[in-house]
């Protein structure tokens, strides 16, 4: 009889506890420089990144049979699956419960859509889609955006054309560095990303060269003075590498450990002086 009263009172305990961290845990900083890379791959995709407060979410996407299926790889994807169930549906629910915010009180986040199967067909299925889900995204129109609670950037397989010729979209064009030279509209291509292996040696072991370091910061100073932001991908999770692109300015940081950049770049805000 004891032994029942004491497993009781311990379970007593453990309910009390876990209400008490529930109520005392306090809603995520949203964090504008951090990009959640593949993020379909996690456990809860959309959810295990809003839940570290990422502001920047990339979902890979294939036309099949006029669904369009998140996946890395065309062998993995699965009809229900759908970009709408794992993502587009959630974020209205959020803006919905957040008054028109993905976080409350917080900044538009972007969802990067990377295409993976033919551009132009892709997004033919895609520009309904985007429409029917107007409530929550970004708006472009006649050269002006109309932000709302997400950004919605193609990236992988761009429909530029088709993009470019519109007059009222719900999507923009995530651009490349070579795009830097010919200066498009910013309102066409807010940003631009690029493979970090194709532009840089360094790994995050050792020294950054000066070099490299120079030629970065000529990278971000002359994406910001086009008012676009810039991210790199192909870069290792190692606070090293993170504490550079932080240093430079780089304006999303990509990684797959959520955890690990959520950790970092809070250090970073709360550090005195820091603002970013």
């Amino acid at each position: 009889m004891k032994m029942c009263r004491l497993s009781l009172a311990v379970i007593l305990i453990s309910i009390v506890v876990a209400r008490t961290d529930d109520l005392s845990r306090s809603p995520p900083r949203p964090l504008v420089h951090a990009h959640a890379h593949n993020d379909y791959e996690h456990q809860r995709p959309l959810l295990d990144a809003l839940d570290q407060g990422f502001c920047s979410i990339e979902a890979d996407i294939y036309l099949v049979n006029g669904k369009l299926l998140v996946a890395h790889d065309l062998k993995d994807v699965k009809p229900e699956r759908t970009l709408q169930a794992l993502y587009l549906e959630p974020l209205r629910q959020r803006a919905k419960e957040h008054k028109g915010r993905i976080y409350q009180n917080g900044p538009t986040i972007i969802l990067l859509i990377d295409v993976k199967s033919d551009a132009d067909a892709t997004y033919a299925a895609l520009r309904p889609v985007l429409k029917e889900y107007a409530d929550i995204f970004t708006r472009f129109e006649q050269g002006r955006s109309h932000a709302k609670a997400v950004t919605a950037i193609i990236s992988g397989n761009r429909a530029r054309e088709l993009l470019a010729a519109e007059p009222i979209r719900y999507v923009a064009i995530d651009g490349r560095l070579p795009d830097l030279e010919s200066n498009p509209a910013k309102e066409l291509i807010p940003l631009v990303s690029d493979n970090w292996n194709n532009h840089f040696q360094w790994r995050g072991n050792g020294t950054f060269p000066f070099e490299e370091r120079e030629k970065l910061r000529k990278l971000v100073e002359k994406t910001h003075a086009q008012s676009r932001q810039i991210r790199f991908w192909g870069t290792p999770d190692k606070i090293e590498l993170w504490q550079e692109l932080s240093k430079a300015g780089v304006d999303l940081i990509n990684t797959d450990d959520l955890q690990g950049l959520r950790r970092f770049l809070s250090g970073q805000l709360d550090a005195p002086g820091k603002d970013r």
